[in-house]
């Protein structure tokens, strides 16, 4: 496997994190370099470390996870934008709980958007690639691309206000239903 192969397999798993950050970006918890640090970090860690547990695991436990990584993909996604879909609507709501760079909801969305990426890796790993060089350029691909979405996030959180939080959420909650379906019917 070349490094443009391994390159387009990145972006390809970036596009679920930049839909979240795009999303998340909307939130005005977001909109400081802490916030964008924190997300874009930990969307790239978890891009990075799922690869490398999905190709130590290999066979022994894929068996177990896809009967149900896309429920656990969707029921993560529809919690986290039911939240800000709520928080959207609701003008009194407190805004600090719903901060998707902090707490469990960082730690939800990153596994959301990078369970896919223990198929990717046990499949690395069932036909002899070596696991470094891809889950490397995978989080590092998906942090760039996840620090560009919220920066993108943040303008139109500016000038959309509330009604982008609420648009956000409903993207998150329709990239839930995706991974279902596409498990599901594909």
């Amino acid at each position: 496997m070349n490094l443009i192969e391994v390159f387009l397999i990145a972006l390809s798993m970036a596009m679920d994190a930049f839909a979240v950050c795009l999303s998340a970006g909307a939130n005005e918890q977001t909109s400081g370099p802490r916030p964008t640090f924190r997300l874009a970090f930990h969307f790239g860690l978890f891009q990075f470390l799922m690869p490398v547990l999905g190709w130590f695991a290999g066979a022994t436990i894929e068996r177990y996870i896809t009967a149900y990584d896309h429920w656990i993909g969707f029921g993560l996604l529809a919690f986290v934008g039911g939240r800000m879909i709520i928080s959207g609507l609701n003008p009194e709501a407190d805004s600090q709980k719903n901060d998707p760079s902090r707490g469990w909801t960082l730690v939800l969305l990153s596994i959301a958007v990078s369970i896919d990426a223990l198929a990717v890796g046990l499949s690395l790993g069932i036909v002899g690639v070596t696991i470094w060089t891809p889950a490397v350029i995978i989080g590092v691909v998906t942090g760039l691309v996840s620090w560009l979405a919220l920066r993108l996030g943040n303008k139109l959180g500016e000038k959309f206000g509330k009604r982008m939080e609420v648009a956000g959420g409903i993207i998150l909650v329709l990239i839930g239903v995706r991974i279902l379906l596409a498990h599901l019917l594909g």
